[in-house]
């Protein structure tokens, strides 16, 4: 089978992808605005062929030059992982006649207020919302609706652009920040936790799924610098307490049509209980949670993705014996790594439950954590017990302490 991959090198977990495309049996076409030479060997390896384009969003000049390359040629399937190509993988399988989710389909995955309202139209909960283009509709919509509210990008990805606004003096501060949008999902803000239902479906059914919770909230721990962001796997997505939110996940890829590949809902658990829909993406989630789900199960869902794609089929048991949570740190001050305190400490105690360490190392410099959730680095930690596991995390987020000058 042929697969035409966009942008295989970036983000890097595309390169796993790919990885795991070649390892079931696909011949990987990549399409991507990184030089072939830049590309990293143990991703070349798996590259059949490689298109380099001078930009992997310029849709129109893609397509044209997918379409050159080609020459009349059509692949088997045209996949994009990345939030901003999905779209133009659908676009390229409408012009080459290659199955797959249409351009609408995708479009209800990307557009945050369209997918609302389809999703809404299927009986799911979901927060009120509406598509403001001025600053004269985003006071209309706060006057009716009320405060808090959570405003945020049409297509974004992530929680960039997103703020939660609790005042009429918070959202004149806000609305100069937004100037570079040029229209924004304005919602009612709902409070309780947040977690995620993410899935591997083969034409819309799922035969993968996987349920995460944040601790805290994304959106505070967007806030506040000193804190540790923990993203915790369940190890049993059947677990009574999700249930709500696992079955409107199931009501929501229903309405949107799903097909084939990754998914990635957030969600909200009042202190009712209720269910409430956040947003759903036709790709997987971010913030090495794919390895988090990886270390969950002792699975490769990278390969297990790709042989959805390529084979229609999931193939690991659906078992997992891991509880597992990935814990980002921020390192204390400005400049290059320069001390790791508390790392040896935890590891001589909890060694046999620690998955993976990652930190930046000694005079690496640091990374913009308001621009990216990965912070200076992360370890993962794994146990059978749920509460043991969610313990070991939070006490590395406590304890484990990175400086940078």
């Amino acid at each position: 089978m042929d697969v035409l991959f966009l942008s295989p090198a970036y983000p890097p977990e595309m390169q796993q992808f790919t990885r795991g495309l070649a390892e079931v049996g696909a011949r990987v076409h990549g399409v991507g605005d990184a030089p072939l030479a830049s590309l990293p060997e143990a991703l070349r390896r798996h590259l059949t062929s490689y298109l380099h384009v001078p930009a992997i969003l310029d849709e129109d000049d893609v397509i044209a030059r997918v379409r050159a390359w080609l020459g009349g040629r059509r692949p088997d399937r045209i996949e994009g992982l990345w939030e901003v190509t999905t779209l133009l993988a659908a676009r390229l399988r409408e012009q080459l006649g290659v199955p797959g989710m249409s351009v609408d389909t995708v479009h209800g995955f990307r557009d945050k207020v369209e997918m609302k309202r389809r999703v809404a139209a299927a009986g799911v909960r979901v927060p009120r919302t509406a598509r403001v283009r001025t600053a004269r509709e985003v006071h209309a919509f706060a006057e009716q609706s009320g405060y808090p509210l959570c405003i945020k990008p049409v297509d974004g990805a992530g929680s960039g652009d997103t703020h939660r606004i609790g005042s009429l003096a918070e959202l004149e501060a806000v609305l100069p920040r937004l100037g570079h949008l040029d229209e924004a999902s304005l919602e009612e803000f709902v409070t309780g936790d947040e977690l995620t239902f993410e899935t591997i479906c083969v034409q819309g059914r799922p035969v993968y799924t996987s349920v995460s919770f944040y601790v805290p909230n994304v959106l505070d721990a967007r806030r506040n610098e000193w804190i540790s962001p923990i993203i915790f796997a369940m190890r049993d997505p059947d677990d009574p307490s999700v249930a709500p939110g696992v079955q409107m996940g199931h009501d929501v890829l229903r309405a949107l049509k799903m097909g084939t590949g990754f998914t990635h809902m957030e969600w909200f658990r009042t202190s009712t209980g209720e269910a409430v829909f956040g947003e759903v993406a036709c790709r997987p989630p971010g913030a090495n949670m794919v390895d988090l789900m990886d270390y969950a199960g002792d699975v490769d869902l990278f390969r297990e993705w790709a042989r959805a794609v390529v084979h229609g089929r999931f193939e690991p048991p659906l078992t997992r014996p891991w509880n597992a949570a990935i814990v980002f740190k921020r390192a204390v001050g400005q400049g290059r790594i320069r001390a790791v305190e508390g790392l040896e400490a935890f590891l001589a105690r909890y060694r046999r439950w620690v998955a993976r360490v990652d930190l930046l190392p000694v005079g690496a410099p640091r990374r913009n954590w308001q621009q990216t959730f990965l912070a200076d680095g992360n370890l993962v930690v794994r146990h059978p017990d749920a509460d043991a596991c969610l313990a070991l995390a939070k006490e590395a987020a406590a304890t484990i302490r990175m400086y940078a000058g």
